[in-house]
């Protein structure tokens, strides 16, 4: 039983027994072990391999409990009640047996502590067990081969937590037990270093471990925190809630949370990736350029030498001229001549304020962020199919779900705590079905694989839609009482058979009918998708795609079924909710609708007259504009666009020619390296708000750290520019103004009327759509209706239109972007983080075996990739999962920016660039990367 299934294991369902706990009797479910029922009453066992959540074992012995008219005692962990049973948790013989247990295991442990939280030494002291009598076991060497883990055997019990902790709950299959009797010892892959092992570093197995056997590097778990914070990772879209364990100031180490999105789990970069916080490159004064530094896009950064660039400047200084510049600059020219890009890593009230300061302040709609380079084409189909551009069902549903389709995405890298329940529910019985051009890891155990070629997404769905329809397995009551346009759409795909669609999409045509069955019978199907979806000029007809599979099959708006587009970032999913995009105010209310601008100018005080009526300028529309003259001053708030626009170069060219550049953040970014006036920031860490997953939980970071120097709270930032440019804001300070702005969005955004400021804080996470207080949140939507004006679902036919720019004779490969596990966005804070860095120092490009040899490359040569406009050098890595004739580049590495080689073509929906697919040829050699110097973050020793 993994921990997904035990989590699922509902007691009140089961019928109960009535029997006698130490004298007492009891009435318990009879499926609940005699271990939980002892919890739950108050009654103390020991315990070493037992941990609630995971499968229980009995191997340690030490919960062993007397039955009544048994020969032996029982191991309480794997022992149910039965009617009439007399239990006895505390006779003498039982606890003999219980301190004998624990002598042996402490005569075994090291003289040396490795945690602070012995279990054993715990125990040991409760059972009143005194010095061991012993011999203890001869020294085992300690394995100090990864950057994050320290391997301690000579302190394992092998109690098997870590291996059910590695195999039930990560399901990465990595830690095993060898060999038998007095040789039994715990061991990675075959016997391997741990650093030298598959690893993925997620530290699970370092929080089940009971002893120190397994412990975070640098002994940091010996030292005794000031303080522990709640709080949620700072990275992807899954919104796993942590504890930060704080002292002097610095996180000396994270521990997993029992939150709704990970129930404890986290992945390497939320466990290790937190010393970015502290890092020596930190900005931590305000900055302006010298007047000796002019800005130019060809530059080579170097953020050890800030001050050849710029000069300390005042708070007062800074936001003056930064603020009063760009308030001379709108006088002159207009609103339009301004844009603000905000962050997916801020919180929500960050994303409000700055939406706010630049639709008041600014005078325009030209806001966005980093939901226009990943998921902007999967929200314009979602609100234009069912008139919501959030997900359906959360991640955690695939445990309900009979068959699973996940296409255009990479969990076990970009969401990897998500795919832990995905792996869990496969091995519980759910199909998966993976759709990519890249073999990714789930590809392995997955039930079916479809390997189609890159860019052909639309005739692959396409033809599934076709067998649906041919085969009369469409469910025509949902159809004809909750969807419109279905005939179009039916029409529409007559012409894409499989047997037509095969030599496209390379899928064979019985694989494609047999997906195409399993997905439309089954009692629930859910679609989970990524970036390969929306990356492309047909991204929202990809997107089309699959919400009409849903709508035909009626697999939506029920547990486990539903669309799911896995976001990117902390917080894209709340930005975008806040308004920070450029055709919609907070909770997707059009600025181009009289309502809804008549609804914000009675909410923000102001006449109707001042809310531009138009929608803005997406994140790419802006380069475009600067470079034509049209926009000449940028607010910029915790984003990178020098990084993550397509044609890199062509972006920092604009940049560097506005007149007025003012950049808000923690490091010297490439972006910030291009600014007029820089703003040091507030880190994750250090500061309270709140932040919407991927799922729809709003919830809430918490405060760990202070901010550096004279580093200021973003929210506080935000505040003093607007008032710079005439907005009277008066919000407060501190958490108050978190919880003054929190209050205004409740007022102006119905889907979170329901969530007080209070109830956040009391119960960390509530589901939206809560709109009266005292709602519970659906978890679950759209399932009586869809939030659309005649209340149903709206098909949207796709044809297959090509990439815009395709492979040929001169540019032969087709170069594939994305993340890797180790590292985040453009890399600026995990590039900074020690553990995450040392695992993944090196800029790489993944090829499939037959290109390496046609390429005569061996790992680790360095290749050159350059496409029309652009190339760089890197190192060539050996990867089967990337597909003949393309290669895979991370975009994390400034001295390796893959984005100056990418294709700023745009979808016409979404508006989002074609990052998943442009033409390039691959040569052997070139010039090596320069080395930057980022190094990882202040490590803190223990006291």
């Amino acid at each position: 039983m993994n921990a997904v299934t035990r989590e699922m294991r509902t007691f009140t369902d089961a019928p109960t027994v009535t029997f006698v706990l130490d004298g007492r009797e009891t009435t318990a479910p009879a499926n609940e072990t005699l271990i939980e029922i002892a919890d739950r009453l108050g009654i103390e066992i020991p315990r070493l391999c037992y941990k609630p959540g995971m499968e229980a074992v009995g191997n340690c012995r030490s919960c062993m409990v007397e039955i009544k008219g048994e020969r032996v005692l029982a191991a309480s962990c794997c022992r149910t009640a039965t009617a009439g049973m007399q239990v006895t948790t505390n006779s003498e013989r039982v606890r003999k047996s219980q301190q004998l247990v624990v002598e042996l295991l402490q005569s075994d442990m090291p003289e040396r502590d490795y945690t602070r939280h012995n279990e054993v030494d715990e125990w040991a002291v409760k059972l009143k067990v005194g010095k061991p009598r012993f011999a203890p076991r001869p020294a085992v060497q300690a394995d100090l081969s990864h950057a994050a883990i320290a391997v301690n055997l000579d302190a394992c019990i092998q109690c098997t937590r870590c291996v059910r902790a590695c195999r039930d709950e990560q399901a990465n299959d990595v830690i095993g037990l060898a060999s038998r009797g007095q040789h039994a010892k715990i061991v990675f892959d075959m016997d391997d270093p741990m650093g030298a092992s598959t690893c993925v570093g997620c530290g699970e197995c370092v929080q089940a471990c009971p002893t120190g056997a397994l412990m975070p590097a640098r002994d940091v778990a010996l030292s005794i925190p000031d303080k522990s914070v709640k709080s949620l990772c700072p990275y992807c879209g899954v919104g796993c809630q942590l504890t930060y364990h704080v002292k002097n100031d610095n996180i000396l180490y994270v521990e997993g949370r029992d939150g709704p999105a990970n129930h404890s789990r986290l992945c390497v970069k939320g466990r290790y990736g937190f010393d970015y916080a502290r890092h020596p490159q930190r900005l931590t004064v305000p900055l302006i350029r010298r007047a000796d530094a002019p800005k130019s896009g060809e530059f080579v950064m170097d953020p050890d030498n800030v001050m050849q660039i710029f000069r300390e400047a005042t708070w007062e200084e800074a936001i003056a001229l930064g603020g009063g510049t760009l308030r001379k600059l709108r006088d002159t020219y207009g609103g339009k001549s301004l844009a603000g890009f905000g962050s997916a890593k801020g919180s929500n009230e960050e994303a409000y304020l700055f939406q706010k300061l630049v639709r008041l302040g600014f005078g325009s709609n030209n806001v966005d962020h980093c939901t226009r380079l990943c998921h902007a084409s999967s929200v314009a189909a979602l609100l234009e199919g069912i008139g919501s551009g959030a997900v359906s069902n959360p991640v955690m549903d695939v445990t309900k779900a009979a068959v699973v389709i996940l296409i255009g995405a990479n969990p076990t890298v970009n969401h990897p705590v998500a795919a832990t329940f995905l792996k869990n529910a496969m091995r519980n019985g759910t199909k998966l079905i993976v759709m990519d051009p890249r073999r990714s890891e789930l590809a392995r155990t997955a039930y079916r694989f479809l390997q189609f070629k890159a860019d052909t997404d639309v005739a692959l769905l396409n033809a599934m839609m076709h067998v649906i329809i041919e085969e009369n397995l469409v469910d025509e009551a949902f159809v004809a009482d909750r969807t419109l346009g279905y005939a179009e759409l039916a029409k529409n795909v007559q012409g894409y058979s499989p047997e037509l669609m095969a030599p496209i999409c390379g899928v064979p045509a019985d694989m494609i009918r047999e997906v195409a069955r399993l997905y439309a019978t089954s009692k629930g199907s859910m679609i989970l998708w990524g970036m390969g979806i929306s990356q492309h000029i047909h991204g929202t007809d990809n997107a089309r795609c699959l919400i009409a599979l849903a709508l035909m099959t009626g697999q939506i708006g029920r547990p486990g079924t539903g669309l799911h587009p896995l976001r990117g970032q902390n917080n894209v999913q709340g930005a975008s909710d806040a308004g920070l995009i450029p055709m919609m105010y907070p909770d997707y209310q059009r600025v181009d609708n009289p309502k809804s601008r008549e609804r914000f100018s009675k909410a923000w005080g102001v006449p109707i007259e001042q809310l531009d009526e138009k929608p803005g300028l997406t994140v790419v529309e802006v380069i475009k504009n600067i470079l034509a003259g049209n926009v000449k001053g940028m607010y910029v708030m915790g984003e990178n666009p020098a990084m993550s626009d397509p044609d890199a170069d062509h972006a920092r060219e604009a940049l560097a020619k506005l007149d007025m550049l003012v950049v808000q953040d923690i490091f010297l970014t490439e972006t910030a390296y291009l600014a007029d006036v820089i703003l040091p920031a507030s880190s994750f860490a250090e500061k309270t708000g709140s932040f919407t997953n991927t799922d729809r939980f709003v919830q809430l970071g918490r405060q760990a750290l202070n901010p550096p120097g004279k580093a200021r709270q973003d929210l506080e930032i935000i505040i003093d520019l607007a008032k710079q440019l005439g907005l009277s804001w008066d919000y407060g300070t501190g958490v108050k103004a978190v919880a003054a702005v929190f209050d205004e969005m409740r007022r102006t955004m119905p889907s979170i009327a329901g969530i007080t400021w209070e109830r956040l804080q009391a119960e960390d996470s509530v589901t939206y759509p809560c709109e009266k207080e005292g709602d519970p949140g659906d978890s679950v939507v759209f399932i009586k209706s869809f939030p659309t004006q005649t209340g149903r679902a709206r098909f949207v036919p796709a044809d297959i239109i090509p990439a815009d720019e395709r492979p040929d004779t001169e540019y032969p490969m087709v170069l594939i972007t994305g993340r890797q596990l180790e590292h985040w966005h453009t890399g600026s804070m995990t590039r900074r983080s020690g553990v995450l860095d040392s695992i993944e120092p090196d800029p790489v490009a993944s090829l499939h075996p037959v290109d390496m040899a046609v390429l005569g490359a061996k790992p680790g040569q360095l290749i050159t990739i350059e496409s029309r406009r652009g190339k760089v050098t890197l190192y060539a890595r050996v990867d089967e999962s990337s597909p003949h004739g393309a290669v895979f580049v991370p975009f994390c590495y400034y001295e390796a920016a893959i984005n100056k080689l990418t294709n700023s073509a745009l979808d016409p929906f979404g508006k989002i660039p074609e990052f998943k697919y442009c033409a390039v040829r691959v040569t052997l050699g070139g010039t090596a990367p320069a080395q930057i110097s980022f190094g990882g973050g202040q490590i803190l020793e223990p006291a």
